[in-house]
């Protein structure tokens, strides 16, 4: 008989942390438990909640929250590896890149055919409508694909910094990539490395990724807000500051408004 969608072990993708080994009803235990509590219901919050100038920047607080999900059915499908749990983890993904590119993407670069930002709302509902149903067609490439995305974000990233001349935006953006590719190197070793982990004992490389890539955003986030103001609020001047101060070593970046001026 067909196992269950929700049954424990039913995903298709296994990680390389060994299995039950410290639960009986947790299958990833380090997976579970700190990783994605502290990546995604912590560190994305705690950005939310500094940003002293939030409603003064009219971010639409939805494409923060729309986080939460995706750290809660990363619990999920770490603790079951269950198919359903694997497609949640995914497509919450999915879906809340399609909340910060509906908000965030500069209507600079939208496509010649799209006038206006309602239309690219439309426009990014049907191709994240296209690309949850193919996400059942073939679910061990999910993963693959969403990491795909980070590298236009990265070249979005790239054209805006040719732009602006701030030094303190130029050091968090190299900040932000430094931790994605940290992210990304603990990813692909867990996945494709697995056999060396196992054999030297320390098969712990994708708790890290969740850790990374949240620390990632965790500058990313008020990145994209500053470019976004430049863009919708072009009287002011993004500042970027850390909390709770620039001398600390571990720091939260946040946006605020100074003086209204001309230019980046």
């Amino acid at each position: 008989t067909m196992p269950s969608i929700f049954s424990y072990q039913s995903a298709e993708v296994d990680w390389c942390e060994g299995n039950f080994e410290r639960s009986a009803v947790i299958a990833e235990y380090y997976n579970t438990d700190g990783t994605s509590l502290f990546s995604f219901l912590l560190l994305t919050p705690l950005n939310f909640l500094v940003s002293e100038a939030f409603s003064e920047l009219q971010v639409n607080p939805g494409t923060f929250l729309s986080l939460l999900p995706a750290g809660l059915f990363s619990m999920y499908f770490h603790m079951t590896l269950s198919y359903v749990g694997q497609l949640l983890d995914e497509l919450s993904i999915l879906w809340t890149l399609a909340v910060a590119y509906s908000f965030w993407y500069p209507q600079a670069y939208f496509p010649k055919c799209i006038k206006t930002r309602k239309h690219f709302f439309w426009l990014t509902g049907i191709t994240t409508v296209i690309s949850t149903l193919m996400s059942f067609i073939k679910p061990t490439l999910n993963a693959y694909a969403l990491n795909c995305i980070a590298f236009h974000l990265l070249y979005l990233t790239w054209r805006e910094l040719k732009k602006c001349n701030d030094k303190r935006v130029h050091r968090m953006a190299a900040v932000m990539v430094m931790w994605w590719v940290l992210a990304i190197t603990s990813w692909i070793s867990d996945r494709w490395l697995c056999w060396l982990w196992q054999a030297i004992n320390f098969p712990y490389f994708h708790s890290f990724w969740h850790v990374l890539i949240a620390m990632s955003l965790l500058y990313c986030c008020p990145l994209v807000i500053y470019f976004d103001v430049s863009y919708e609020m072009p009287s002011f001047k993004p500042k970027l500051e850390y909390w709770p101060s620039d001398s600390w070593p571990v720091v939260v970046p946040y946006v605020t408004l100074e003086e209204p001026h001309k230019q980046c």
